[in-house]
């Protein structure tokens, strides 16, 4: 497993878009929305980086060889 620096890159992006999103729904007034964007792109990324650390647990455990 290589460590892809694309994937920092797609996070910094769906964070830079969720804070806009959520800027310009709260100040159009629509705040309940905006708390919305911001919890689905959390759990976007809270995905995104589990795969990530599945990959790394699954590499460590076949280096030190405990294949299931």
């Amino acid at each position: 497993m290589s460590f892809n620096v694309d994937a920092v890159f797609q996070i910094a992006g769906i964070g830079i878009i969720v804070a806009m999103m959520h800027t310009v729904l709260k100040q159009m007034g629509k705040e309940d929305y905006a708390q919305w964007v911001t919890l689905i792109g959390f759990i976007v990324v809270l995905f995104m980086v589990a795969t990530m650390v599945e990959d790394l647990f699954q590499t460590i455990k076949n280096v030190f060889l405990f294949k299931s």
